[in-house]
């Protein structure tokens, strides 16, 4: 008998994974239980009582100097003495697992379907249950009884009997985890997550930087041909994903977070916080998206309020790689610092021209004449247009370029999802 009782404690150790000094104790608690039961004494405390468990098994119950006897136990003192045993070691079993999944909690599990309750569903882990409540549910998502599924630990909620481990589909961490187990440049430090703003189940705009400079961000993050971030849209139901390269400066952060729109003009108030975007009429729609979605999310993203206004009266463009007199390294070097066309080169202005390598104060100057040049002739072949005469707008076809640097500076796939969702 006393081999085995410790024998029969190693085994729930194995199979619990509850510690063996854990059921020692709930054997002592137990026992104490039965025997204060027995006494039936109001003055005697339930701590008054003693219980040995010698290294060899050997179990021994005093009160004070007096010595139980196992005879004195009865049917009623050992059906105390089971139920305290089976309490103390389901919460002992309680306590295993809510370890376990503390130490999860932010990480994506797997489980299956188990139960609908009014709306929530119960996901049935490996050894436990979870709960996917219906707002943290892609709405537009239908699951069926016994169907795996993948989901963040949200937080891990202590109840009277139990524990509850919730779970989100919606968050913006569940996406963040997503691009971490896709892209090992991620897990590994190289590519960083700068912000991730999200509208569950249709867009999420995700901003990215490398800490190694021969690594692009964002061409880690999509992939080749688009497989990795195609391989996240999947598992997100067709939600929509754009990758944006984080910048710290705020002009080229916000022109990313916009894209593909040509903003005319931005207004930046540091103190508050506040970009005013103005951009052609017929874009305007375009920068607020459905139901204000595109503007909201780059707002979030950006972690400061974005206005939208368009510009009144006919707006003229013209490409930086159309304008006459800039070669083309200078227009190449223009359009990798995000200006690329005439206004926003000019918007620059020569400080922010210099800043671009290989542009000095001369180069810059010619550089905006050379535009400010080009929107004239612009505007009066459109005036001759109007007048019945032919348009004389350089028509181009802005390409990636052909570079390895440059197709990763432009995915199609963030592209043509972006245009795709407003038209």
């Amino acid at each position: 008998m006393k081999g085995e009782l410790f024998g029969a404690l190693e085994s729930l150790e194995r199979e619990k994974g509850i510690s063996k000094e854990v059921l020692i104790s709930a054997i002592k608690s137990a026992l104490a239980s039965a025997a204060y039961k027995i006494i039936n004494d109001p003055d005697v405390a339930k701590t008054d009582i003693n219980v040995e468990i010698s290294k060899d098994g050997d179990i021994k119950i005093y009160l004070g100097e007096e010595e139980f006897r196992s005879e004195q136990f009865g049917r009623i003192a050992a059906q105390t003495a089971k139920q305290v045993m089976i309490q103390k070691i389901r919460e002992a079993e309680r306590d295993v697992v809510f370890e376990k999944y503390m130490d999860k909690q932010g990480t994506i599990v797997s489980g299956a379907v188990h139960r609908f309750e009014k709306g929530n569903i119960v996901i049935e882990l490996d050894d436990a249950e979870a709960i996917l409540p219906r707002s943290e549910q892609i709405l537009k998502e239908k699951f069926r009884q016994g169907q795996t599924l993948r989901a963040c630990i949200k937080k891990i909620e202590r109840k009277t009997g139990g524990l509850d481990i919730i779970l989100s589909r919606a968050s913006s961490e569940f996406v963040k985890k997503l691009f971490e187990l896709e892209v090992p440049e991620i897990s590994q430090g190289i590519v960083e997550i700068r912000g991730i703003a999200r509208d569950p189940g249709e867009r999420t705009k995700i901003a990215v930087s490398s800490n190694d400079s021969k690594i692009d961000a964002m061409g880690a993050c999509v992939g080749v041909k688009g497989a990795r971030v195609k391989e996240i849209v999947q598992e997100l139901s067709g939600e929509r994903i754009d990758v944006i390269r984080w910048s710290p400066d705020i002009n080229e952060y916000v022109q990313a977070a916009l894209s593909p729109i040509e903003i005319y003009s931005l207004e930046v108030d540091r103190e508050n916080k506040n970009v005013k975007v103005t951009v052609p009429k017929n874009q305007l729609a375009l920068l607020i998206g459905k139901k204000g979605r595109n503007i909201r999310l780059a707002s979030e993203l950006l972690g400061w309020e974005v206005e939208a206004d368009a510009m009144e009266g006919d707006y003229v463009e013209v490409p930086i790689d159309a304008v006459d007199g800039l070669d083309k390294d200078t227009a190449r070097a223009l359009k990798k610092a995000g200006l690329k066309n005439a206004h926003s080169a000019i918007e620059a202005g020569i400080e922010g021209l210099t800043g671009i390598k290989d542009i000095n104060e001369e180069k810059a100057k010619s550089i905006i004449l050379s535009c400010e040049n080009a929107l004239k002739a612009a505007s009066i072949a459109i005036a001759d247009a109007s007048l019945g005469g032919a348009p004389l707008i350089p028509e181009t076809q802005e390409k990636n370029e052909t570079t390895d640097e440059g197709k990763a500076e432009e995915p199609e796939i963030s592209k043509d999802e972006t245009a795709g969702e407003e038209k």
